[in-house]
């Protein structure tokens, strides 16, 4: 396993990090094959592992945590974690206020069994909360010992420099990372916040990096395991999904001819960029797992990533619906890919 810094925070992280989302209900109850999978990962060099309380509705942090408390290495495991996403009852349990805040890390805490989250990440922003609401309680929560670090995700260029200068302005702790959607069919992270994160040296962690199972090497004839979850993501019913199964076509041609898998192409696409620090693999299985460890290793010609770029081009994001921005978000990519 490589070890890339964590933005400005010292920490140092393996180049694939294991996320954890497709432990529980969501994709696979086996909670013994999740502890396989967890121990295969850290015997591999992975030292950060990233779930969310939405993830089968806190599932995924219950079974990682009673993982966690086998673990003489606690000390040496990044834990990351999520909160923002409404899977509880009650109005306002959801969201980035502090009622929501304090509520939710010890709910997180509880699950996972810790007296500590290393980083805790805002899922997604909340546009009507103040940003310097979210940005108080969570600096108390480092100040309190609960929370060593923070950091957001899906934000978008703007929203990161409003983090950025609202903490500076009222002295609050900065955010250290932002977790983005990235792959060779999601690109839309280099048009402005791969160079946000450069400037403000943030942590980059990328989810989806195999696109939510297209770059996966299986068969997309119609979507795959997630249809039913991210249907506008997946089904060929929509449009941006059928030119995205064209495009795997023609990249499956490019890693063939690279001598390597498809997995491999697209994990070794998203490392080939130096602002990112991690890629986020989601296994349901130890196997699949074990299939995409060797992507470390690989380091993609100059030919390979122009072949690559001849056929999903810089900064385009083929479907909106992969950005994870939300909806006004997704149809301002569709009108200026529309124009463009």
């Amino acid at each position: 396993m490589k070890y890339r810094p964590l933005g400005s925070t010292g920490l140092q992280v393996s180049e694939l990090s294991l996320g954890v989302m497709n432990f529980g209900d969501w994709a696979n109850t086996d909670e013994a094959e999740a502890e396989r999978v967890l121990s295969a990962a850290l015997d591999a060099g992975i030292n950060l592992v990233d779930t969310a309380d939405v993830y089968s509705k806190g599932d995924s942090e219950r079974i990682l945590g009673k993982f966690l408390a086998k673990r003489a290495d606690r000390d040496e495991i990044i834990v990351a974690t999520k909160f923002h996403s409404k899977w509880q009852p009650g109005i306002n349990s959801h969201g980035n206020s502090r009622h929501w805040i304090t509520r939710a890390v010890e709910g997180s805490l509880q699950r996972l069994g810790l007296d500590h989250i290393d980083l805790y990440q805002v899922h997604r922003p909340a546009p009507a909360t103040d940003i310097d609401e979210t940005l108080s309680v969570l600096s108390d929560l480092v100040r309190a010992g609960k929370i060593r670090y923070f950091g957001t995700s899906t934000f978008s260029g703007h929203q990161l420099t409003e983090a950025r200068l609202t903490a500076q302005i009222r002295g609050r702790e900065y955010p250290i990372s932002e977790q983005l959607p990235y792959s060779i069919l999601a690109r839309e992270a280099e048009r402005e916040v791969l160079d946000v994160a450069r400037k403000y040296r943030l942590g980059v962690l990328v989810w989806s990096p195999l696109a939510g199972g297209w770059l996966a090497g299986t068969s997309h004839a119609n979507g795959n395991s997630r249809i039913g979850r991210q249907p506008e993501r997946h089904t060929l019913d929509h449009e941006e999904n059928v030119t995205k199964l064209e495009v795997v076509e023609k990249l499956q041609k490019i890693a063939d001819e690279a001598s390597i898998t498809l997995p491999k192409l697209g994990l070794a696409f998203v490392l080939a960029n130096r602002a990112v620090t991690t890629a986020l693999l989601g296994p349901r299985t130890l196997e699949q797992l074990n299939g995409l460890l060797p992507a470390v290793d690989i380091e993609l010609s100059a030919d390979v990533l122009a072949a690559v770029d001849a056929v999903s081009f810089p900064g385009r994001t083929i479907n909106p619906a992969d950005t994870g921005y939300g909806r006004s978000k997704a149809l301002e990519l569709v009108t200026q890919q529309r124009q463009s």
